[in-house]
């Protein structure tokens, strides 16, 4: 009889923990091993212990989820509960964070970290959250300094005139490249390698790791090291599925997210400097250029777009 009770005990213990857990679905466009992915699962695993496995995780890396677009929307509706999302998708929904958006607006790398570490990075996060984009804000993954890849080398401003460049859909990023003499043609991550293969597009705009990652490096051997944009990019939750949180797996949620902030960034310097190696190994050329006259060229658009935010813009300069 004892033995029985126990048994009922464990059996109403066990779906009592299953009635409160809570299976979150983390989507990501890059694949499998992908320094995002990576900090990402890691994350998920701490954050299943710490809560005794009332928040367990299901990752859907690789796009299979749909476009960033498409997994953006559904985590709007609570249909996937944690995304990694670029500022591209966000800009137009909350134009806030336009101004990481903006060309040129950080010098380098390392001056993009000291600003989304500090106060600016976590108010633009509070401008996701508090906006109607029905997802709340946790941490910034590193997006990687973004050049430009090309079927044709461009080793100065003018060998861009004409080409169709691919980019995120922004009118910001489309209207930059305009101004640089290229035209900005919009389209998701998924679409670049064929259109690279037929002919649709001349080049598009990105990192080492995923030029290799997606392999578009087999269409496009030129690599022009522009830094036209260093973009961080946030890792968002359905507030659908924040509002089913308690206040402390609120806490430790947010400090997980900021965790894997910190964890992506040694991920990603590694991925970065073996993507480079391995696309070099692979015939692909890396050109630096003069980035003065990239720079002078999209002056028009961080005038109109840049206008707003005048005084975060000063505060971006001023951080050292």
């Amino acid at each position: 009889m004892d033995f029985k009770r126990t048994l009922l005990a464990a059996a109403f213990i066990t779906l009592s923990s299953a009635a409160h857990a809570l299976e979150i679905k983390f989507a990501d466009i890059h694949p499998d091993g992908y320094p995002t992915v990576v900090a990402e699962k890691n994350m998920g695993a701490a954050l299943t212990k710490e809560s005794n496995g009332e928040l367990t995780f299901k990752f859907f890396p690789g796009g299979v989820l749909g476009s960033e677009k498409e997994v953006v929307e559904q985590a709007q509706v609570g249909a996937i509960q944690m995304a990694r999302v670029s500022l591209g998708i966000v800009g137009p929904v909350v134009p806030d964070v336009n101004v990481f958006n903006l060309p040129f607006v950080f010098r380098d790398q390392a001056h993009m970290r000291k600003v989304i570490d500090g106060e600016i990075g976590d108010e633009i996060l509070a401008k996701i959250t508090d906006s109607e984009f029905g997802l709340v804000a946790l941490a910034w993954m590193d997006g990687g300094t973004r050049n430009v890849y090309t079927k044709k080398p461009v080793r100065k401003i003018e060998d861009l005139k004409g080409m169709k460049i691919r980019v995120q859909g922004n009118p910001l990023f489309i209207e930059a490249f305009n101004e640089m003499g290229a035209n900005g043609i919009a389209m998701d991550t998924g679409e670049i390698f064929s259109a690279l293969q037929t002919g649709v597009i001349d080049g598009a705009e990105n990192n080492p790791p995923t030029l290799l990652e997606h392999n578009h490096f087999q269409n496009a051997k030129y690599y022009t090291l522009t830094e036209h944009l260093i973009l961080p990019e946030p890792i968002v939750m359905s507030k659908i599925t924040w509002n089913k949180l308690s206040p402390a797996q609120q806490v430790m949620v947010k400090n997980a997210a900021k965790a894997a902030q910190a964890d992506e960034r040694v991920l990603w310097d590694a991925k970065s400097a073996s993507s480079e190696a391995k696309l070099k190994a692979a015939g692909v050329e890396f050109i630096t250029v003069d980035k003065k006259p990239f720079y002078d060229a999209t002056a028009p658009v961080r005038a109109k777009y840049g206008a707003a935010y005048a005084d975060i813009i000063q505060r971006i300069d001023a951080v050292q």
